[in-house]
């Protein structure tokens, strides 16, 4: 087993048992609440346009729906492990009852890497994962959407094979679908935005304006494209970008002092969030080491990549004028290093709450594709706005009244309406 991803696991479940000690939960509940309710391991046959023929493993882990249905990210990944899928869909279940969702949380994937696919074989194995778990997931049980290297073209082959199966139409079984396909405006900037309504929120509390911060982002997907597309409209300024460079396998930092150019470095990346190194270099970027982006002078650190990037073996790297982190990735930041950084006095905006503009515009989608009825994109970001700010200020209040830091507050938020919801089922 790989020890990062074991690693994420127990991250995990410590930092649920330090929310359940501060509830002083019972032990049912906490046995319940610590392990999924439910686990599915498959394998997919898939013939391959080359005529062979090849296994690829599956997983979907349900963590919790005492709140409501299963909710929860669909993601390829060559090094995927189940025990990883475990620390993610407990997470969803926390995000959800953080962001106030009658949603329960779960997690799924299949081990791969789409750069190896074409995507006539990516169309295989999704359809594949979907008639393996297909009488496990739906509308009222377990609603899938997109994660790492999977997207809206994933979703709809998930839901037409859905569809197909069950002789039905069920647009909301799925989120992170095409907008004219049962999608949801703004979908696509939600996660990223949320982030940036985070930290707008946390520099009011800090009396720091905007337009006189400076960023530093880990990643170049989907979250964090618009992350930066909110914060450039703030008035803030990002002046390095980190990027996994599929040609040579390795993470750069590009970096210019005066401040990235979004549009200029949009021109240059891939689908894949992969920033062209040469290219970059010739538009006059520094090509700097993968973890440079930790180590700049900066005000706002926005690790927005995926899990257990920050440790401590590179937390003594961040810079001595950052004032918050702001989590975009699920768990990008180790036990140990999170201690040095509250030593620094450094605000840190965790994971269940900066990423949760996603899981609310995923349960938007949701209730429209329930309705057949869709909203205007602002609507849609102004309702992500609306509940993303109430969550924040909820958290910040509660963490001020109970001298916690802000990821305490927000496990001990989650934990109790879910622990509250099994006991009211009497399920403990």
């Amino acid at each position: 087993m790989n020890n990062q991803t074991f690693a994420l696991l127990e991250i995990a479940q410590k930092q649920f048992d330090q929310a359940a000690d501060l509830l002083n939960l019972d032990q049912p509940t906490r046995d319940l609440l610590r392990t999924p309710l439910r686990e599915y391991h498959f394998s997919i046959p898939v013939q391959l346009d080359n005529g062979e023929r090849k296994i690829f493993r599956g997983f979907r882990v349900q963590h919790n729906d005492a709140l409501g249905p299963c909710k929860g990210g669909f993601r390829f990944h060559p090094l995927q492990t189940v025990d990883t899928i475990r620390a993610l869909a407990m997470w969803m279940t926390w995000r959800s009852a953080v962001a106030n969702l009658p949603l329960g949380g779960s997690m799924g994937g299949v081990i791969c890497d789409p750069h190896d696919l074409s995507f006539a074989e990516q169309e295989k194995i999704c359809r594949g994962w979907v008639r393996k778990i297909s009488r496990e997931v739906g509308p009222d049980l377990d609603i899938p959407s997109p994660d790492i290297m999977t997207n809206d073209t994933h979703m709809i082959w998930m839901l037409d094979e859905y569809e197909t199966i069950h002789n039905i139409k069920a647009p909301a079984f799925i989120t992170g679908k095409p907008v004219g396909l049962g999608g949801s405006f703004g979908r696509k900037e939600a996660t990223g935005y949320g982030l940036i309504i985070a930290v707008r929120e946390a520099l009011k509390e800090l009396g720091i304006k905007p337009e006189d911060t400076a960023a530093s982002i880990q990643g170049f997907g989907s979250v964090a494209q618009n992350a930066f597309q909110l914060y450039k409209r703030l008035g803030g300024t990002v002046i390095a970008v980190a990027s996994w460079n599929q040609e040579d396998k390795t993470a750069c930092t590009f970096r210019k002092k005066d401040g990235v150019d979004l549009d200029e470095l949009l021109a240059m990346t891939n689908t894949f969030g992969e920033i062209d190194k040469a290219r970059a270099k010739a538009a006059g970027y520094e090509v700097l080491p993968g973890d440079a982006w930790l180590e700049q002078s900066v005000d706002i650190l926005i690790p927005a990549a995926i899990e257990g990037q920050i440790t401590l073996k590179n937390v003594d790297k961040i810079n001595s004028r950052v004032k918050i982190i702001v989590e975009g990735a699920n768990g990008p930041m180790d036990l140990d290093a999170e201690s040095v950084v509250e030593k620094k006095h450094i605000l840190i905006i965790p994971d269940l709450l900066a990423n949760a503009g996603g899981a609310i515009c995923s349960y938007f989608e949701q209730v429209q594709s329930s309705m057949n009825y869709y909203w205007k994109k602002d609507e849609v970001l102004g309702k992500v706005d609306t509940q993303m700010t109430s969550a924040y200020l909820d958290i910040s209040e509660f963490a001020r009244t109970n001298s916690y830091h802000l990821r305490q507050a927000a496990y001990v938020i989650a934990v109790d309406r879910v622990a509250r919801a099994c006991q009211k089922r009497s399920w403990v």
